[in-house]
C-alpha cells in the first residue's frame, strides 16, 4: 500500500469509527471473507475451493442431493475442506464480539458455518448455513460433535444406525426459516449495516440486504460487490486489518 492508499484507507477507518459511535443499532453481515484470515477457504476466490481440482465441482459435492446419493465421497470431501477446527478467531471476529459487548452491535448475521463468532464471544449470531460444529442422527435425532464427526471415518453413524447429518444448509436446501427471520428483523431495524467479506452473489442470504433501510451501508470487501454503488462507505481491504484499525 503506497502512501496515498495508505492515507485513504486511514480516512475510511476514521470514518467508520465516527459512524459506528453515532449508530444506535449496528449490524453487521458476513461471509467467507471474514473466516479466512484465520486459514479457512473460501470458495470463490482465485484460492478458494473452486480454484481447485476435484472429481467433482465443490457446488455439486456440497448438495442435498450428493449428500444422500455419494455419502461416503461428500464425507471425504467435508472432513478435508469444511472441518477446519484448529483455527482461532481473527480481529474482525474479535472486535465484533468487542462491540457487542459494548452494547455498539446488535446482531452478528454469517454465512459461514465455522462458528469463530462464537468462539471470539458473540452471543447474538444468526448463522444463515448453519454450522458444523452440529451434527444430527437423521433417524433419532442425537447430536453429534464435529470432532466425532472428523475422527470417525467413512459415514458417520449413530448408535441406532442412523445417518448422521451436519447442521449445514447445503445447495438445494432451505434456509432455516426462524433464522432468516431472526436475520431480517434484525436488519429491518438497524440504522448502520455493515457488510463484510462477501460477494454477495449466494441467493437468498445475499437479498437480505434489500430489507436495509437505515442510514448508514458499510461495505468492506477485496473485491467489487453488486451493492457498492448503494454504499455510504466503501472499504477495499482485508476485513481483519479494517477491524483491526478500529478504536471503538
Amino acid at each position: 500500500m503506497n502512501a496515498f492508499n495508505k492515507l485513504e484507507f486511514d480516512k475510511k477507518i476514521k470514518k467508520l469509527n465516527q459512524i459506528l459511535k453515532n449508530s444506535k443499532n449496528t449490524v453487521f453481515f458476513g461471509g467467507a471473507g471474514v473466516s479466512t484470515e484465520s486459514g479457512i477457504p473460501d470458495f470463490r476466490s482465485v484460492d478458494g475451493l473452486y480454484g481447485q481440482k476435484y472429481a467433482y465441482p465443490p457446488e455439486t459435492i456440497l448438495s442435498g442431493d450428493f449428500f444422500y446419493s455419494q455419502t461416503e465421497e461428500f464425507y471425504r470431501f467435508y472432513r478435508d475442506k469444511m472441518l477446519c477446527l484448529d483455527a482461532k478467531p481473527n480481529k474482525a471476529h474479535e472486535k465484533l464480539a468487542e462491540l457487542e459487548e459494548k452494547g455498539k452491535l446488535s446482531a452478528v448475521i454469517t454465512q459461514n458455518i465455522d462458528g469463530l463468532h462464537q468462539k471470539a464471544g458473540s452471543k447474538r449470531v444468526y448463522e444463515l448455513h448453519g454450522s458444523v460444529l452440529r451434527n444430527y442422527c437423521l433417524k433419532c435425532g442425537k447430536s453429534y460433535t464435529a470432532e466425532y464427526i472428523k475422527d470417525c471415518g467413512g459415514v458417520p453413524r449413530c448408535d441406532c444406525g442412523g445417518l448422521v447429518k451436519p447442521d449445514v444448509v447445503l445447495y438445494s436446501e432451505q434456509l432455516d426459516q426462524k433464522t432468516l427471520n431472526n436475520s431480517i428483523n434484525a436488519i429491518v431495524n438497524a440504522d448502520t449495516l455493515i457488510i463484510g467479506g462477501t460477494s454477495l452473489v449466494v441467493y437468498p442470504a445475499a437479498g437480505l440486504i434489500n430489507y436495509f433501510n437505515g442510514n448508514n451501508l458499510v461495505i468492506v470487501n477485496m473485491s467489487p460487490t453488486s451493492a457498492d454503488s448503494q454504499a455510504d462507505l466503501l472499504i477495499e481491504g482485508k476485513i481483519g486489518e479494517v477491524f483491526g484499525g478500529l478504536e471503538i
